[in-house]
């Protein structure tokens, strides 16, 4: 009778039972300090090992986002790095700075993976966080360049026309140059302030062609609009000074460049500007053909772009960043993208992110998250890279018996 039953039916004896037990890891919880969201929270948090830690901010001086952000462009540590810069001329014309790090073309074999950073407004490779960032990936036997935009870090300009939020032109130019150089080496970028609102952009522009593995976006405005409205804000005012008065030395220097400039500049304006927002209106919206200055913002934020953002991003911004608001945050959109992960630390200010380890003078809190994060999608692509080669190899030899 029980041999007539279906096969599925039978019943065994409970020793012949082969019973197989799997032990489920539980994901790894962030610490409660730290907001971390995202459509690629479960694939990339595991490889991100600080996250457990609680953020502590360093005594007195992290406790104030004005005094943070004061502090760290001030007082944060500068590590010696011997650089060498190249100078690419764009199609245009114009010019740009890469500036690599010395010997590294003889020390390092050609598929190292290759890290482009991107510095904030006015920014360039003497910068304190990016001089960190450096060192820290170049430990790593990483080749590293700082593209330095039109007029920033030194960088020459000779043309009539600096570089802003909307234009992408310089970056495409600069992935090309160096993808053509290192053609065996994975890309992997990370911009801060402006710098990231560019890369963040340029990452959605490029969608389903994009040539980079993996990117870090930090102090990301996102918002223009928003951006603008708060810069302009009790102490705000301080940055938007200092700011302008940044650009204002740029464009001194090269001001015989702009003589005679008629149309819609205002080249004395831009010249004496007392804001980021006067100088947009003498001179950037008009250099790149935007009809306000309120237009030139809208249509030159990030924010928009997450959504078709098609390679892994991992973006960290500070709750009580007074440059790059948190309410700015496309918050939803990061949510709903399988390819984004946002991390939110409860202090930091801009650019501050005085905490950890090496604080109060050495890297900011963010690098050693940004170094786990590149490496784990720089060991993800090689190992892929040697499956595909062990399946190559395996049909090689199956090609090769066949043909015996």
């Amino acid at each position: 009778m029980v041999s007539s039953l279906p096969a599925f039916l039978r019943l065994r004896p409970i020793s012949s039972l082969n019973v197989t037990t799997t032990t489920t890891k539980a994901m790894p919880s962030p610490h409660h300090s730290l907001e971390v969201i995202g459509g690629a929270r479960d694939t990339f948090l595991p490889a991100l090992k600080t996250l457990d830690r609680p953020y502590n901010a360093f005594p007195v001086i992290g406790w104030n986002r004005h005094v943070e952000t004061i502090f760290a462009a001030f007082f944060r540590s500068l590590p010696d790095v011997r650089l060498k810069r190249e100078c690419l001329r764009t199609k245009d014309n114009g010019s740009v700075a890469l500036d690599w790090v010395s010997g590294d073309h003889e020390r390092l074999p050609p598929d190292s993976p290759l890290l482009i950073l991107l510095p904030g407004l006015t920014g360039g490779s003497g910068d304190t966080y990016v001089r960190h960032m450096l060192l820290r990936a170049r430990n790593k036997q990483w080749r590293v360049v700082v593209f330095n935009s039109r007029g920033c870090g030194d960088s020459p300009v000779t043309t009539p026309q600096f570089y802003s939020a909307s234009f992408l032109g310089d970056m495409h130019e600069v992935v090309a140059h160096v993808s053509t150089r290192y053609p065996k080496a994975n890309l992997y970028t990370v911009g801060w302030s402006l710098g990231a609102n560019i890369l963040v952009r340029y990452l959605g522009q490029e969608s389903h062609s994009c040539p980079f593995s993996g990117a870090v976006s930090l102090c990301n405005p996102f918002n223009l609009v928003i951006a603008d409205e708060d810069f302009r804000k009790g102490f705000n005012n301080v940055y938007d000074k200092a700011l302008t008065s940044a650009l204002c030395r740029i464009f001194k220097k090269h001001a015989l460049l702009f003589e005679d400039m008629g149309g819609e500049y205002n080249i004395p304006s831009a010249a004496n500007a007392n804001s980021v927002r006067e100088f947009d209106e003498g001179l950037t919206r008009v250099s790149f053909g935007f009809k306000s200055v309120d237009d030139y913002y809208s249509n030159s934020s990030s924010s928009d772009s997450i959504k078709h953002v098609r390679i892994p991003l991992l973006c960290i911004q500070a709750e009580n960043d007074p440059i790059a608001p948190s309410r700015g945050i496309p918050r939803e959109d990061i949510k709903a993208n399988p390819n984004c992960l946002l991390i939110v630390t409860p202090k930091g200010g801009h650019l501050g992110w005085v905490a950890g380890a090496e604080a109060p003078l050495g890297a900011p809190w963010t690098d050693p998250v940004v170094m786990d994060f590149l490496e784990h999608l720089e060991r993800g692509s090689s190992e892929t890279s040697c499956s595909d080669l062990k399946v190559a190899k395996q049909g090689s030899e199956d090609l090769h018996q066949l043909e015996v």
